[in-house]
């Protein structure tokens, strides 16, 4: 039979094999989460240099946008230039177009010549377009 001092004994070697076995595995986890730690550190110090160099690309490709709607707002006809491009317009087929009027009822026009002139003052006012812009 054994002895309560040799069962006691027993128990002690046994537990500090288990305080021995838990003091491992703690310090196993603290080596792990250090080690963690640093490989989350190194992650969260790329996605920075990433999110640096995105936002980098995003002010280039913003300021190249700016850029060329500046550059191209100036070659843009304001309502006021396409308003006097069309008075001049108008004034220059005013006279044209009272010939016609009064020629019509005189049956000396044909259709076809209505259709030149109307074909004329369209070039007219595409080329004043064209002009302004």
């Amino acid at each position: 039979m054994v002895s309560l001092r040799a069962h006691l004994r027993e128990l002690a070697v046994l537990r500090a094999e288990v305080r021995a076995e838990r003091d491992r595995r703690y310090a196993e986890v603290s080596v792990e989460r250090e080690k963690a730690l640093k490989i989350k550190e190194v992650a969260d110090l790329a996605a920075l240099q990433l999110a640096r160099e995105i936002q980098t690309y995003k002010d280039e490709k913003a300021n190249e946008l700016r850029s060329q709607i500046e550059r191209e707002r100036g070659s843009y006809a304001t309502q006021n230039d396409l308003r006097a491009a069309v008075e001049r317009m108008e004034a220059l087929i005013k006279p044209l177009s009272d010939y016609v009027l009064s020629q019509q009822g005189r049956g000396a026009l044909s259709s076809s010549m209505i259709g030149w002139l109307f074909a004329a003052a369209g070039l007219a006012l595409a080329l004043a377009a064209f002009v302004t812009r």
